[in-house]
């Protein structure tokens, strides 16, 4: 909606500044803990927080509001939220007219969601949902946060879409104080798709599909850029099933567990012809590959840069020289193309870096000695007297604003798992503070931060109802697969609604539960809502 996939904003705007605070499917506590320390201060600075999460998580403790909401019943809850801040009046209508397009279609589309109907939608209250909309409608300066909570679903672009209308209908971006910021997954998930790890986009975000910008990196590689757009990894595994990808090169990831309907992935990566995995360690991918190449850590051992979710790119030091037959990565890259009969240049992280800024022009003005001196620029940095913008999308606020930003009305679709009298349970997944991912960095690993490990989480009702026992163990079935789990008791979670984490993968394969329908645009898999039964064991 905005042509580049970044927050809008920064950390110190909304520590500083922020009114109104919205954590919509995120418990950054735990997920993104330093992030939540900047929120953390803007809540005692007096900013208002509310949570929007089916599980009253550790974050919605802070919150002067938390509306707990039936999983996948996100866009209801926002259209509902938008007809109640036009209905009342708080729709800033000189931004709309301005700098916006496709609003009468928007209103149309959320007309028919009353506080009324949404309640029995989502879940929520109706003097919940009317709450935040009245605060949203009123703040001065209000930021929207979000992550998995609203991507991981078969329709997350279009959660996002609702999430971004709340934001344009009371001019909540483009200036000081206000914006959206997207939380991304993972470390440096934002650095890869800046540089390009992105099927559709060359480095800096600039299309695969535009001939002048393929053109410009044609004659910095003396090689011909492919003129159409590549697979995402949902994709990949389609096109492995259909026997139309044979070969897999995977770098610094774990599909074999963290991929949803992990029976079938763990199948699709054992029938290829050949599997190449690098790696620190060697995961559970890496067990099925024919090659496995021992990269070296990027925090510790490498050279580089490394770029957050507020679009900050920093430097990052290599410490320590990398164990055993351990190498970096770019030189495993650049070993591998001088065999296959090709020179990719020096392997000099700055140089390369030189040659991000020479090609990606939001990117250019950020040498290493200003990224030194300044402690990290948020891009975009035109040259080398821009200091990075903090914050995006002013042109808004333009007397005369040459490209409006679209409204995006979007219909609600609930999750694909239904739930019925076989699965009558709704499953969630997400993250704990002291575990990461599939648990390769963490696991394995004594330490005082792992605290238990897996189990499946339920409220007391569900517990008695199932028949279940705090600190017994339950088989869990969903539609894919069965997997046993240590069982116990959660107050924070409403009864029809378990939760898993996916960080004990030797324990407890929470992924063989999951749905692997995916978003059309995005190709994320739909891993916040499966529908399970549990038995006592």
């Amino acid at each position: 909606m905005f042509g580049a996939g970044g927050g809008t904003s920064s950390y110190e705007e909304l520590r500083e500044s922020a009114d109104l605070i919205v954590l919509w499917g995120s418990n950054a506590r735990e997920a993104h803990p330093i992030f939540f320390h900047h929120l953390l201060k803007a809540v005692h600075r007096g900013a208002k927080l509310m949570v929007v999460d089916p599980r009253r998580t550790v974050s919605a403790q802070w919150a002067d509001l938390w509306l707990g909401l039936d999983v996948g019943s996100d866009i209801p809850l926002a259209n509902a939220i938008a007809r109640e801040i036009i209905a009342n009046g708080l729709a800033n209508e000189e931004f709309i007219s301005r700098a916006t397009s496709n609003y009468d279609a928007f209103r149309e589309s959320v007309e028919p969601w009353t506080l009324e109907v949404a309640e029995r939608a989502t879940g929520v209250p109706a003097d919940g949902i009317r709450e935040l909309a009245l605060a949203w409608g009123n703040a001065k300066t209000p930021q929207i946060c979000w992550t998995l909570g609203i991507t991981e679903h078969h329709n997350g672009v279009d959660n996002v879409f609702a999430l971004i209308n709340l934001s344009l209908l009371v001019g909540g971006v483009g200036r000081y104080g206000a914006g959206l910021q997207p939380l991304r997954g993972q470390n440096n998930v934002q650095g890869g798709g800046d540089m390009g790890a992105i099927p559709n986009k060359l480095p800096g975000f600039q299309d695969v599909e535009d001939a002048s910008a393929r053109a410009k990196f044609d004659a910095a590689w003396n090689a011909t850029v492919p003129p159409k757009k590549g697979l995402h990894l949902t994709e990949m595994f389609e096109a492995m099933e259909h026997g139309d990808l044979r070969a897999l090169y995977v770098v610094g990831e774990n599909p074999a567990q963290s991929e949803a309907d992990q029976t079938r992935a763990r199948r699709l990566l054992s029938e290829v012809d050949h599997l190449v995995v690098q790696d620190i360690f060697l995961t559970k991918t890496a067990e099925l590959a024919d090659v496995v190449l021992p990269g070296c850590a990027g925090w510790a051992e490498s050279e580089g840069t490394v770029t957050s979710s507020e679009r900050r790119v920093q430097r990052v030091r290599k410490a320590l020289d990398p164990p055993g037959d351990a190498r970096d990565d770019i030189e495993i890259v650049y070993e591998l193309a001088k065999r296959l009969g090709t020179d990719l240049g020096s392997t000099r992280p700055e140089e390369i870096w030189d040659e991000v800024r020479a090609l990606s022009p939001m990117h250019a003005g950020m040498t290493y000695a200003r990224l030194e001196e300044l402690g990290g620029i948020q891009w975009p940095c035109w040259d080398l007297e821009h200091p990075g913008d903090q914050f995006l999308h002013g042109r808004l606020w333009d007397d005369v604003v040459d490209e409006r930003a679209p409204f995006m009305p979007v219909k609600h679709s609930p999750p694909v798992d239904l739930l019925d009298d076989d699965f009558p349970l709704r499953l969630t997944t997400g993250r704990r503070l002291e575990s990461f991912n599939t648990g390769v960095q963490t696991g394995g690993f004594s330490s005082p931060l792992h605290v238990g490990g897996e189990a499946l989480l339920v409220s007391p009702e569900d517990g008695e109802r199932y028949g279940l026992v705090d600190g017994g163990r339950a088989l869990v079935t969903s539609r894919r697969g069965s997997v046993e789990a240590p069982v116990a008791f959660a107050s924070n979670l409403r009864p029809g609604l378990a939760f898993m984490n996916l960080h004990f993968p030797d324990l407890v394969e929470t992924n063989v539960l999951t749905i692997d329908a995916t978003d059309p645009l995005s190709g994320t898999a739909e891993f916040k809502a499966t529908a399970i039964r549990v038995e006592a064991v």
